[in-house]
């Protein structure tokens, strides 16, 4: 097999530039041949030209028809993840994709059979099945030395509310926050999700009524291996970024904790000080999106499945859309409601 795989980056915004500064500098493998982006200008022009990338650009098809290019990042818009996954799949390249696939889970099949049936690899972009810290949540859960688990609690609170514009087409807290403690959830478990109750309120950003969507919620879950969970969300912990889990097994009890900067305590006779959690997931996952990429790229060079499948990228879509109609009906929804 091939000892390096030739990248192509598509979409420079916020998460696409952190996945080409990481590729570039810090996963073995991965060389960056090419990047676009449907919005150019000099500013995007230079940071592409900093990190030496040769190719760049207006057009994602035109990048994903490059011979030099035999995987792609889509870190672009969600509502153009499955069609640009259709493109790459057609053309044989290898497909890293962020999270969501989509919000319309019939479109994730639809690009997932492209996937299956084109015989190229695809991992979706779940990084904190990376981090350090859940992951050894997940490996001892897993490895059954706890026990069966009983109670799956994730904790996901952003520092400060998404501006209104990004709310307007993400599909909502469920699907573009939530999103990732669904697949948390099912990680930490080992276990599908059958049942859904959504509860939430516009606590922080009264212009969410306007997209019928909330900033603060707690979903409730029954798990197919009977266990239950429960994911509480705020899209406002003004201390920093509240990112904690916790499995409750017939031997004990798993968790982890925030990362700090340090983990220094002071203790006077004035009280008990530490340092906040860090302020948001470049800091808190920067590490665990350099691991996921490396992931990639040796599924790639050993030929072996990604760790993070298309299936897991479509699971968390059926829970995110139970969710929002538990919200709507005000009942609990069974996953089978929602599959297509």
């Amino acid at each position: 097999m091939a000892k390096t795989v030739r990248i192509g980056l598509i979409g420079l915004g916020r998460i696409g530039r952190l996945h080409g500064n990481n590729l570039v500098a810090s996963v073995r493998g991965a060389e960056v041949t090419a990047a676009a982006d449907i919005v150019m200008n000099d500013e995007i022009r230079d940071w592409v030209s900093c990190l030496g990338i040769k190719k760049i650009y207006d057009d994602p098809v035109k990048l994903i028809q490059d011979s030099d290019v035999d995987a792609v990042f889509i870190c672009s818009s969600t509502a153009s993840h499955a069609e640009l996954i259709l493109e790459a799949s057609k053309a044989g390249k290898h497909i890293f994709c962020e999270k969501p696939i989509h919000t319309d889970a019939g479109v994730i099949k639809h690009a997932l059979s492209s996937v299956e049936a084109s015989g190229v690899k695809l991992q979706v972009g779940f990084v904190r099945r990376f981090d350090h810290n859940h992951k050894k949540v997940h490996d001892t859960v897993a490895s059954g030395a706890m026990g069966h688990p009983h109670i799956v609690k994730v904790t996901s609170r952003d520092p400060e509310p998404q501006p209104i514009e990004y709310v307007a087409t993400s599909g909502g807290i469920f699907m573009d926050m939530t999103i990732h403690d669904f697949d948390m959830a099912r990680y930490l478990s080992g276990s599908e999700v059958s049942e859904v109750a959504a509860y939430g309120t516009i606590m922080i950003d009264p212009g969410l009524k306007k997209y019928d969507d909330v900033d603060t919620a707690i979903i409730m879950l029954k798990f197919e291996n009977g266990a239950i969970g429960v994911i509480e969300n705020s899209r406002a912990a003004r201390y920093g970024y509240d990112q904690r889990v916790e499995v409750h097994c017939d031997k004990g009890c798993v968790q982890d904790f925030n990362d700090r900067i340090n983990t220094s305590m002071i203790s006077t006779a004035d009280g008990v000080f530490c340092e906040k959690p860090t302020w948001f997931f470049l800091e808190r996952y920067n590490d665990a999106f350099i691991a996921e990429a490396q992931s990639f790229v040796d599924a790639i060079i050993n030929d072996r499945d990604p760790e993070v499948s298309g299936l897991d990228g479509l699971m968390p879509v059926y829970i995110a859309i139970a969710a929002k109609k538990s919200l709507r009906e005000n009942r609990p929804v069974k996953i089978s409601e929602v599959v297509v």
